[in-house]
Parts: C-alpha cells; structure tokens; sequence
C-alpha cells in the first residue's frame, strides 16, 4: 500500500467509522487504511515537524503510517483508548523520532541561539514549518527542552504537542500512568527552574496561517 497525500478519495463513508473499526477492516481490505491516514497525517506530521523540522518530518510522518499499516494486525482496540488510534499512532512516531534524538537536541539548541525577528523582518522566509516551530517555542523554552532527558521530553511533547491525555501518554509510550504523570512532574518542574517559574505548559498551537 502506497500512502500519500490524497490517498482517501473516494473511501470516506456517510457515518464515519471509529479508528479502531477501519483498522479492523483494513486487515481485509487494506485500501481501507487510508482513511486513517486522512484523519491523523496532519496532526502526526506537526508533531514530528515542531521536534525535528519540517523535511524530517515529511519522511517521519510517512513511515509512522508505512508501520502502522504494516502492524496493522497486531493493534488490539481493547487497550487503553483503542477505539481512537492517536496513541498508538503518536506511540510509533515518538519511536521513529528517538532515532534522531541528536539532531532534535541540536534543533532546539540551535532554536535557542535564534535571535527573535524584528516586526518589520520577514521571520525565517523559506522555511514555513521552521517558521511555525521558532514561533511555538521561545528561545528560553528550546534550550529547556533541549536539556531534558529524553523520556521526560517524550511526555512533555505528547501532551502538549500531540494533544494526548495521561492515560493516552501512558498508551503511546507503553508505560504506566503513574510514570506519566511522575516525568510530566518532573520535566515541568525542571523547565520552570529553568524559566525562572514561568509557566511550562503554555506551549501553545501556532496557527499553520501565521
């Protein structure tokens, strides 16, 4: 199966069918699979392009669906929150983003050293999802976040970049809840040390028009 952009036309139902069901039916039919690419690709493809950029996320937002699909037997939607497919999907981009935790340390360092744009400067033209991430993260913040350990930075993300919740962190990483809410503790803790108590969690969505 080839998945890519338009790859829906013409599989989207009147009633539209819970994730966990086109999945089930993907496994005869597996065009099917599409539908769930149409669902998730943007909302995967912003979370892989505020971590690592946005030509690394193109090629990470492909391969979460070429695995997903591929796993596609082995996704059980009596787990967790089966019936929506965010975590599981957001599970296997954050493992697709630990094999570039070097490069993700060095683009949130790199974001830090970035002087912030005069009014009147065209901000980081040519480089729209660079743009978008430099806008979502202020420099102090890209330096805390590059400073984290990396399983800590892993739930910090998926909360406030991936929109998950405790229990749909704990499903994505395949850990308890109890150890998510401890590293999301933690992570926070340690960023308003770092930002002098200001407010961790405001890492808010940048409209994609800005």
């Amino acid at each position: 199966m080839t998945v890519g952009p338009g790859v829906g036309i013409g599989t989207t139902r009147a009633d539209p069918e819970s994730d966990a069901s086109v999945i089930a039916r993907s496994r005869d039919e597996p065009e099917a699979f599409a539908a769930l690419f149409d669902r998730h690709a943007d909302a995967v493809h912003r979370y892989a392009a505020r971590r690592l950029g946005g030509e690394v996320a193109d090629d990470l937002m492909a391969e979460t669906f070429t695995t997903a699909f591929q796993q596609r037997h082995r996704y059980d939607p009596a787990r967790g929150t089966g019936a929506d497919a965010r975590p599981w999907l957001f599970g296997i981009a954050t493992n697709l983003v630990g094999r570039h935790r070097r490069a993700e340390a060095r683009r949130f360092k790199a974001m830090a050293r970035v002087p912030a744009p005069a009014d009147h400067d065209e901000p980081l033209a040519d480089r729209a999802a660079d743009r978008v991430v430099a806008r979502a993260v202020r420099r102090e913040l890209a330096a805390a976040l590059a400073a984290l350990p990396a399983r800590h930075r892993d739930v910090l993300l998926l909360v406030a970049w991936g929109g998950l919740g405790y229990e749909e962190t704990a499903q994505a990483l395949g850990i308890p809840v109890g150890t998510v809410r401890s590293r999301l503790h933690r992570a926070r803790g340690k960023l308003r040390e770092t930002l002098g108590g200001s407010d961790p969690t405001a890492l808010r969505e940048v409209s994609d028009h800005e």
